[in-house]
């Protein structure tokens, strides 16, 4: 199957006083990846930093303030490798479905130093659990057909998190 590759770029502020990315933006540099992996809108620009100026084929929800979906992070889990020192080159961010449900996804991510970089580094593992929620009932709804069809070839083993007990 295939991973998505989203190119990913550090701001100075992502850096803590030790000098290397802070946990709590780590979070926010997956959430910028899956964005940009999964939701569209006319504004690309709005929705995720849009680097090669298409979004991907499995981008298909709507990201527009008249979204009949809502998605909800229900769980997330990240085993953190090796600090990440500021870079000017983006973070390669691997992206992939570990799981596709019903009404729920689970979304992996492998974090790893820039393309071309050596040695290439693996810095963090990621798992987000996101339900998509239809915003008038406030209810869990299921995977469209379309939704279904343009995240199937991105399905693969779920991220295994080496460190776990």
């Amino acid at each position: 199957m295939a991973r998505l590759h989203v190119p990913t770029r550090l701001r100075w502020s992502d850096l803590d006083a030790y000098g290397h990315v802070n946990n709590v933006q780590v979070l926010r540099l997956l959430e910028e990846a899956r964005i940009h992996a999964l939701w569209v809108s006319d504004d690309a620009a709005d929705a995720a930093p849009d680097v090669d100026g298409d979004a991907p084929a499995s981008a298909v929800l709507d990201a527009s303030l008249e979204s009949r979906t809502l998605s909800i992070i229900a769980r997330q889990e990240v085993e953190y490798l090796l600090t990440i020192d500021y870079r000017r080159h983006p973070l390669d961010i691997q992206v992939w479905i570990g799981r596709l449900g019903g009404a729920d996804l689970e979304i992996s991510y492998e974090v790893w130093s820039p393309l071309g970089a050596e040695p290439r580094e693996l810095y963090a593992r990621a798992s987000s659990t996101v339900v998509l929620v239809d915003t008038e009932t406030m209810k869990p709804r299921r995977i469209t057909p379309v939704e279904r069809a343009a995240w199937a070839p991105y399905v693969e083993e779920p991220v295994h998190f080496s460190r776990r007990r």
